[in-house]
């Protein structure tokens, strides 16, 4: 392993912050294995992760997320600031929904299980790092199950309400966000601007009373207004460019399928994502 690899501007610089000291040198061991990223500090909290932050100017603050930590999120601001543009990725432990939006709001740009693949950790850093949001599928699964509980009869009802409000465009528009297309696709799919595309979003967030995709994403899985078995292998980009693409030839989502999970994977998981 090519431990003491010159950092070039190229570099993805990474700064690892987990409480757990085996996970930490677990994760710079799976790190450095990849060409083109190294672990630039490491600190068991947000806090004391700020001053090596401010000295080794990271790209990406990879967080290991746990139950009991929560507070910690309150410092992950700062740390974005300190840093000058880094951005961060969750690396979740258990489902926890109110964690899981804790994280996003605070500033975390994905969420990823600590029970997906070695390349997969890979492949949302190098999302992230390009200002790409991630959710892999282990996330969104955790999420729906825990949702999943028998809701009160008047919460279904009021559900049910929001759902017979939207219009069939803004079903469509949900299908569409639901699948990780961007604005611009959603527009070009649909033949209408951009602006009218945000008129629909901001009607469906008031509707469904939700605040952001994040939500918009888990409330359609979980409700039937998207399809979990849509996307599919084949839908991968085959090189790297691919994943910007936003041509008329196939329009590309911003999900990314995880290929290195192909075996595992049940066709009621939605795809890994990449929210706008």
């Amino acid at each position: 392993m090519e431990f003491g690899r010159p950092l070039t501007e190229s570099t993805i610089r990474v700064l690892l912050v987990e409480s757990h000291q085996t996970m930490r040198a677990g994760l710079r061991l799976l790190i450095e294995r990849e060409p083109g990223i190294r672990v630039v500090g490491e600190a068991d909290t947000l806090r004391a992760a700020l001053q090596i932050a401010t000295r080794e100017q990271p790209g990406i603050i990879l967080i290991g997320l746990t139950v009991g930590t929560d507070h910690d999120l309150d410092d992950l601001p700062l740390l974005l600031v300190a840093s000058k543009g880094a951005r961060a990725l969750a690396l979740t432990s258990t489902p926890d929904v109110n964690l899981d939006r804790r994280a996003v709001k605070a500033g975390a740009m994905g969420l990823i299980s600590n029970q997906v693949t070695p390349d997969v950790l890979i492949k949302a850093i190098q999302k992230v790092h390009m200002g790409e949001a991630w959710l892999d599928r282990c996330t969104v699964a955790d999420v729906l199950t825990e949702l999943s509980r028998p809701a009160k009869p008047e919460r279904v009802n009021g559900v049910a309400l929001q759902i017979n409000s939207l219009t069939k465009r803004e079903r469509d528009i949900i299908k569409l966000v639901s699948r990780g297309y961007k604005n611009k696709l959603v527009a070009q799919h649909l033949a209408f601007s951009d602006v009218t595309v945000r008129h629909h979003l901001t009607s469906i967030f008031s509707k469904l009373e939700l605040t952001d995709r994040f939500e918009l994403i888990i409330y359609a899985y979980k409700n039937g207004l998207a399809d979990m078995s849509e996307g599919s292998e084949s839908e991968s980009p085959k090189s790297s460019n691919k994943w910007r693409e936003e041509g008329p030839e196939k329009p590309m989502t911003s999900f990314a399928i995880a290929s290195s999970r192909s075996g595992e994977e049940s066709s009621r998981r939605p795809p890994d994502m990449l929210l706008s």
